[in-house]
């Protein structure tokens, strides 16, 4: 588990690099970097308001240890305010 002031989602992983998605801590954030057909169901599952699940790692290895989870939750903390 790893948090962040920000994240960063990235939408030109070409499908020909043999990833699935990429992610790498920046600063104190997060950058994701997704292909373009990842990119548009993120973008569908939060006009949803849907949790969504980005598996990172080579396509080639069944090894994948990595994800990014988008969850909504029920409630909110009063942080930051």
């Amino acid at each position: 588990v790893t948090g962040a002031s920000f994240v960063v989602f990235n939408g030109a992983l070409k499908t020909s690099s043999g990833f699935l998605a990429k992610s790498s801590i920046i600063e104190d954030g997060l950058m994701v970097q997704i292909t373009p057909e990842t990119m548009e169901g993120l973008r569908q599952a939060l006009r949803e308001k849907k949790d969504f699940k980005i598996t990172c790692g080579k396509t080639d290895t069944g090894d994948v240890k990595e994800y990014v989870d988008i969850c909504w939750v029920e409630n909110e903390e009063k942080t930051n305010e």
